[in-house]
């Protein structure tokens, strides 16, 4: 029998609902899976299994991450990366990830994760695309069911090394016709289609730089007869859109529209340096964006013009990209720094705190074709995170406390909620013994290292 919860006595419900309504005092009725019930003050409150007083806490409906690499949470401030741009930042991971074993990919997976669930995230996407020493997209399955995150495993290729004039050292890319049976395996083993799925397969080669033009070909056939989704990086920043002009003669739009990379089955991570043709193309094919702003800051891609991406009608969702290049996984500190890089780049009125907020939920599960997940209402995915506003960060900002989460001192969530499964209560996470998981992670991490003499 399916369990029911009711959230009771909540300052603030943004449900992000197509009415972007914000409700004062109401409850939420969860049972099972989904939301069966969004009542306002003074409505009889529904009987349940268990009663949670949410007052004075603000209810989003879960943040949605559209690009990670959760296996760089291993190499944070890498001293060789610090201070590089995008190519010479991967140039000085690749051969310390050219040790990674299925254990560090399973562990630092849900070490990620994790940070991810405690920043408010209830849906993840992560772009594996390096697979040594017998490593697969498997370890980080395996961490999203025990964390108990909802999950797009994109698995992730390299196929052009340096000897073929790519970015990456030969030996850590694979052959392409293993690379698409694996790709074929996962989709079987593993992907569900139905609604409040909490695990889907993207097909998902890496990059312009590290991919050829038959691999990208061939996986959207792949990925459109199986019916998933696809995703890779482009038009990251200078360097990047120099390569494809070299290397394909095509710039980003043309060289994704000629292999058939664009439709609402696509999104790609980054586009800093998109024209206004692409937009153009993106919004009208409906081709998705993951804006990566704290990751494009860290490595000084630019600022994505998000402005001009929505107006054109390009769906665009937040992502914390790689725990190295951004160095964190907090969801609402990413909405607060693309609110504020964009009034950086376009001014004040560039980006209010609800579009940030926007991003980050409805966005993030139009970008992963999802219509199950992004806000609340009844009959959606019971994925709802709660954040304490009593607390010194939002001290004097009551006037307006759904602004303030993005305004003030990025919060951690106190309560989390997962396809109506409670992952976090209290701000501590239920899943996992955190401390015994950050001290593993650690030394994997010390090990990694000195493996490759850093």
């Amino acid at each position: 029998m399916a369990r029911k919860i009711l959230l009771k006595n909540i300052l603030v419900i943004a449900t992000m609902d197509d009415a972007r309504r914000e409700i004062a005092g109401g409850f939420i009725l969860v049972d099972g899976p989904e939301i069966r019930q969004i009542g306002l003050v003074g409505e009889p409150l529904p009987e349940a299994d268990e009663v949670i007083d949410l007052s004075g806490h603000v209810v989003l409906p879960g943040l949605v991450n559209t690009h990670h690499h959760m296996v760089q949470s291993l190499t944070r401030a890498t001293p060789g990366g610090q201070d590089a741009e995008l190519f010479g930042w991967l140039k000085a991971h690749y051969p310390i990830w050219a040790n990674l074993t299925p254990e560090m990919i399973r562990v630092s997976a849900a070490t990620a994760m994790s940070e991810l669930v405690l920043s408010g995230c209830t849906t993840s996407s992560d772009h594996l695309y390096i697979y040594p020493n017998g490593a697969k997209l498997d370890d980080a399955i395996e961490a999203a069911r025990e964390v108990g995150i909802r999950f797009h495993a994109a698995r992730g290729a390299m196929s052009v090394g340096e000897s073929k004039g790519g970015l990456p050292p030969d030996r850590v890319v694979e052959e392409e016709p293993a690379i698409l049976k694996e790709m074929q395996r996962l989709i079987e083993d593993y992907h569900d289609a139905s609604r409040f799925a909490m695990l889907r397969i993207v097909i998902a080669p890496c990059s312009p730089f590290t991919v050829s033009e038959d691999l990208m070909r061939e996986s959207a056939v792949l990925a459109r007869q199986y019916g998933v989704s696809l995703h890779t990086h482009l038009a990251e920043n200078d360097n990047d859109i120099s390569y494809s002009l070299e290397v394909f003669g095509k710039d980003p739009a043309d060289y994704v529209e000629s292999l058939g990379w664009i439709g609402p089955d696509v999104w790609h991570a980054h586009c800093v340096r998109l024209d206004d043709k692409a937009i153009k193309l993106f919004g009208r094919t409906g081709t998705g964006i993951a804006h990566c702003p704290c990751s494009n800051m860290r490595l000084a891609s630019g600022i994505a013009p998000i402005g001009k991406f929505r107006a054109e009608g390009v769906p665009v969702g937040l992502g914390v990209d790689g725990s190295a290049s951004a160095d964190g996984g907090h969801l609402l500190a990413e909405a607060r720094q693309a609110m504020l890089l964009q009034r950086v780049g376009f001014g004040p009125q560039a980006m209010t705190a609800r579009e940030a907020l926007e991003l980050a939920t409805r966005g993030g599960a139009k970008v992963l074709n999802r219509d199950d997940i992004g806000h609340l209402a009844v009959g959606m995915a019971a994925d709802i995170v709660a954040y304490d506003m009593r607390t010194i960060d939002f001290a004097g900002a009551m006037a307006d406390p759904v602004a303030a989460l993005v305004f003030c001192t990025p919060a951690k969530a106190s309560w989390s909620l997962i396809n109506g499964r409670v992952v976090v209560r209290e701000a501590q996470l239920v899943t996992l013994d955190l401390a015994r998981q950050v001290e593993t992670h650690n030394r994997l991490s010390r090990r990694l290292m000195e493996m490759a003499g850093t």
